[in-house]
């Protein structure tokens, strides 16, 4: 049997983050399997040839309402006080996002005071209005301006995100298109935010710095175990600890009840010999093009560097072991593929060893603000049942 009472599947924040509390404040040997060569999942970032720092798995705002959150993941960095501003090309022109009065007034311009006007009696200022309340609306102006930001912002962007036609989408999916009553100047409205001043993989190398913990880089939590008869092998063995896994839950169980959905995303970097290539971070293309947005990641800790690193995001289907599209980014939320998870849970709750937590496991979008969240509220758990076990 292994030495370690506690194994744990991935080391993005879900896993990192309860490794580091089962190490430190349980003083408990933790073993870490990670399928690639590095730690932090998609969070991973690196130093590149220009000097700047690139998220390989692209672009990454730490950002959170939860003090809890903010205070724990603070004690591994220092914070450089970004902020985040986002523009959508539309129609040759930049646009700021979301969609607020001066994105209106560049695109809608002989209209825009009337509009202006009708919002702010209807809504109040300085309110977010998803685009699918608008498109509802019984006012004739918000319905027309509501398609108007629907096919200019949402329609094509979300047709490339999720590869399919947009009406067919949650409207889970539409609230996260708002419209902003009043004129922004930030992306995010979290009162915590920013970019860590080393880097996202320099948070992981801290927080997994602790001799009860032994990392497996390139290596598949399941070459070593495996599931028969609701019960958990090691190496042959079977295994009483307790296992964190934060795969994918459809590969825990070998796909045997169909493969649940994701969608993926391909980035192409290229190094450009400018100082700038654009004038924010992220610049979002809700037209025709095939990618979805260009990254600069030089703006994201303000780099003085002689040249510029880019990269073009396209979205695609989630297919595994393939060259493209062989990570799984976003789960597909549709009754479908929920009651297809649910199988997968009703025959993880059979095994008493195994918690699942993190996107994949739990088949939900989780920012990394909710992942640590979820892995902090996961460890509670733990300990309770480990000093009372």
């Amino acid at each position: 049997m292994s030495e370690h009472k506690f194994i744990v599947a991935g080391a993005g924040f879900s896993g990192a983050v309860i490794t580091e509390r089962i190490a430190n404040e349980l003083n408990e040997k933790v073993l870490i399997y990670e399928k690639r060569d590095h730690l932090g999942g998609n969070a991973y970032d690196f130093v590149n040839k220009n000097g700047i720092i690139i998220h390989k798995y692209g672009p990454h705002i730490f950002h959170t309402f939860s003090k809890k959150v903010w205070n724990y993941i603070s004690r591994f960095t220092e914070w450089f006080e970004y902020k985040h501003r986002v523009l959508a090309k539309v129609d040759d022109k930049l646009i700021p996002l979301p969609f607020d009065f001066k994105s209106l007034e560049i695109l809608l311009t002989d209209k825009s005071a009337k509009i202006k006007e009708t919002l702010l009696k209807t809504y109040g200022e300085n309110k977010k209005i998803p685009v699918y309340e608008l498109l509802n609306s019984n006012k004739k102006i918000l319905k027309e301006f509501g398609e108007f930001v629907f096919e200019k912002i949402f329609f094509n962007y979300s047709k490339k995100q999720w590869g399919v036609n947009p009406l067919s989408l949650s409207k889970e999916v539409l609230k996260r298109v708002p419209v902003f009553i009043g004129y922004t100047n930030s992306y995010f409205d979290d009162p915590y935010y920013g970019i860590p001043k080393d880097g996202f993989t320099r948070i992981f190398n801290k927080m997994l710095d602790n001799k009860n913990i032994k990392i497996l880089l390139k290596k598949d939590f399941k070459e070593d175990f495996r599931i028969k008869d609701n019960r958990v092998f090691f190496k042959g063995k079977k295994f009483d600890g307790i296992i964190i896994y934060t795969g994918e839950i459809d590969y825990l169980f070998d796909r045997k009840f169909g493969k649940l959905p994701y969608r993926s995303l391909k980035f192409e970097f290229e190094d450009c010999n400018l100082k700038e290539f654009q004038p924010v971070a992220v610049v979002n293309y809700p037209g025709k093009e095939k990618f979805t947005r260009i990254t600069e990641y030089k703006h994201f800790l303000n780099q003085k560097v002689k040249k510029t690193t880019i990269s073009k995001e396209y979205p695609g289907e989630y297919t595994p072991n393939k060259k493209n599209f062989s990570i799984p980014y976003y789960p597909i939320l549709s009754k479908e593929n929920e009651e297809l998870f649910e199988k997968y849970v009703k025959e993880a709750k059979e095994i008493k060893n195994i918690l699942l937590v993190g996107r994949l496991a739990e088949y939900r979008y989780y920012n990394m603000d909710n992942a640590i969240l979820r892995a902090l509220e996961t460890f509670e758990k733990i300990k309770s049942l480990w000093f009372y076990r």
